[in-house]
């Protein structure tokens, strides 16, 4: 029978007491990860860090052809890599990727990073069509990957899971209040599964400010939200604060690299490196 790790409130006890002792992650070399998210961004950068540390890819994003530009540039590295186009808040295109991972071999987990903003509307002005798209690209994603990946990296007792998280899980700023919730929503999300499966070492990782297609379009920012949107993003920039995503993605793979454990349940920025 399965024990929890309940705290003495009936919370867990996150990430200070790992559930069993430290073990260090396998080396990355010749293992699998599907990386959601992976057309550009942060998630193109991430598939080529991973690819050079020698590890295969499995990645998804929902625009096919900029995912297959990104394959064929990661096979260049001399690593496997195959592309599963589709949102991975389908259960079909979930599915593929874990399926995919597993042919590839040595499947050791995930790295969900797809994500969609839709900033600048206060929520109540939010259009019901981007309110589905920023639920399930953040938290419906998150949940059809682990519903897939969880029972094989289970079987094999061990593997990684890693949602791309954000400052605006718990800070409050108009325009930005559904990505926020669904942000919120997802990080509760990871803690729960480190909870119900501390053999699978899962955690958030919160990518700082980073120079994306999501940053341009906070800078841009249009709606009863947009105006103090737009001043905050651009006082980022202005103040030199932006991230290049080779940096951040260069982060969280030397995280993997190191003790990811000590991160279970909790959150990892990419300053802890």
């Amino acid at each position: 029978m399965r024990r929890w790790p309940f705290g003495p409130l009936g919370g867990m006890p996150l990430a200070r007491e790992p559930s069993r002792p430290y073990k260090r992650l396998m080396k990355l070399r010749g293992k699998t990860f599907i990386v959601t998210g992976a057309s550009r961004g942060l998630g193109e950068a991430l598939a080529k860090e991973l690819g050079r540390a020698g590890a295969n890819l499995v990645i998804g994003a929902r625009n096919k052809a900029a995912l297959e530009f990104v394959q064929a540039e990661v096979r260049e590295l001399g690593v496997g890599c195959e592309a599963v186009a589709g949102s991975s808040a389908s259960a079909e295109v979930a599915e593929g990727l874990v399926k995919a991972a597993v042919v590839l071999g040595g499947f050791a987990g995930f790295v969900h990073n797809a994500g969609i903003v839709h900033p600048g509307p206060l929520v109540f002005e939010l259009a019901e069509a981007a309110y589905h798209e920023v639920v399930e690209s953040n938290l419906t994603g998150g949940y059809q990957l682990a519903r897939f990946a969880y029972p094989q990296l289970m079987r094999q007792g061990e593997g990684v899971a890693v949602f791309v998280g954000s400052g605006l899980a718990e800070h409050h700023l108009p325009g930005t209040g559904l990505h926020g919730a669904a942000k919120a929503a997802e990080e509760y999300l990871a803690r729960q599964l480190a909870l119900e499966a501390p053999e699978i070492t899962c955690w958030v990782y919160r990518p700082g400010l980073v120079e994306t297609e999501m940053q341009r379009q906070l800078r841009e920012a249009e709606g009863g939200g947009g105006e103090a949107t737009r001043a905050l993003y651009r006082a980022y920039q202005r103040q030199g604060q932006v991230l290049t995503p080779e940096q951040s993605a260069a982060a969280l793979v030397r995280l993997l690299e190191a003790d990811p454990r000590r991160f279970h349940g909790g959150i990892a920025h990419q300053t802890d490196v």
